[in-house]
């Protein structure tokens, strides 16, 4: 792609013809993106070992190969890799903040080791680049400026997940300098902050939007953990798939990190109250105990560097989103319901 941003038809071109694996595929971002990979001409291998998502999430094309499996079984990607993938987009993790702090020595091997061999077999089998879902969470710690640059970072980690979403990105600078000429790595490194959309199964270690819209068409009270006055910025499942696809064939992104985000900072009390207006929900809200681990009072990226290497904008403004969000809830409520991990 030389210099320039990527245009739609740059990117999806560069992805035809292409082998891809794609770990934790099964997910709301991993089946999207499946899917965008699919319908631009790639043969795709989701490797995914289902423990926070389903085969639904799989899109149904015959070029997607599904791979039952763990990124920790090293077996299992020696075979997977034998396939020598020209792009890898690893978004296998045990998610999320609370998960890891119930359960830390798992998130350590999945999100720790996981990455390494993932990271380790793309090397050896010849792999142009590694797209690696990091954190936006993650690497700016409690108190980041707003809105945050790439190029702070903070090592004040709260949680489990957070040190090893930061591990991951260690590991990604480590491949991409130390081997040389030929055999070196390129990796991408992708901040998320706060995806949402169709696909996210609500649950107990799942996101706040999915577990707000469930709860809402429930008629239950939306849970507010401390004030309400705390920020996120709550980017589209589509806008996150978009900023993938493009740092995966940018030439200039080799060896970066990127925010991708949606430039609407959003209180959490004014989401809730967006969500149970969408679904008619008269429960209102009840406020809980802050989590000990929840000490981000705000979160806000500057997506200046993304837009300006990648072309990345997000476009969908939240109200379209939710909109969205809450349609495929009801197009897929008895699923859900029984698919719900609280």
């Amino acid at each position: 792609m030389g210099e320039r941003t990527a245009t739609v038809a740059d990117m999806m071109q560069g992805y035809k013809d292409r082998r891809i694996i794609v770990t934790g595929g099964a997910g709301a971002i991993g089946g999207s993106l499946t899917a965008a990979l699919a319908d631009a001409g790639a043969e795709v291998i989701v490797v995914d070992d289902l423990s926070s998502s389903s085969r639904r999430g799989i899109p149904a094309r015959s070029n997607v190969r599904f791979v039952e499996g763990s990124v920790v079984d090293d077996g299992l990607l020696a075979e997977v890799f034998r396939e020598r993938p020209s792009h890898v987009f690893h978004l296998a993790a045990l998610f999320a903040n609370q998960n890891s702090v119930d359960n830390p020595e798992r998130d350590l091997e999945v999100n720790g080791l996981g990455t390494l061999r993932v990271l380790q077999h793309a090397q050896r089998s010849g792999a142009q680049r590694v797209v690696f879902a990091s954190s936006g969470c993650a690497v700016y710690g409690s108190d980041p400026p707003r809105p945050v640059h790439e190029d702070y970072v903070a090592l004040d980690v709260h949680t489990p997940y957070q040190a090893t979403k930061l591990l991951g990105e260690l590991y990604c600078n480590y491949f991409s300098s130390h081997f040389p000429g030929q055999q070196g790595l390129s990796t991408v490194r992708v901040r998320l902050f706060n995806s949402y959309g169709p696909g996210e199964v609500p649950g107990r270690y799942r996101n706040v939007i999915p577990n707000f819209v469930y709860l809402a068409l429930r008629g239950e009270p939306l849970p507010i953990t401390g004030t309400g006055g705390e920020t996120r910025s709550f980017t589209y499942v589509g806008d996150i798939v978009d900023g993938l696809l493009r740092a995966g064939v940018t030439a200039a992104a080799s060896g970066e990190a990127f925010n991708l985000a949606s430039d609407e900072e959003t209180a959490i009390l004014d989401l809730a109250r967006a969500i149970n207006e969408m679904t008619g929900n008269g429960a209102g809200v009840r406020f809980v105990e802050r989590r000990a681990w929840d000490t981000q009072r705000r979160r806000a990226a500057s997506t200046d560097k993304a837009r300006r290497v990648l072309g990345f904008d997000a476009r969908t403004g939240l109200h379209e989103g939710l909109a969205r969000t809450v349609a495929w809830f009801r197009e897929h409520w008895a699923e859900i319901q029984a698919e719900a991990r609280f």
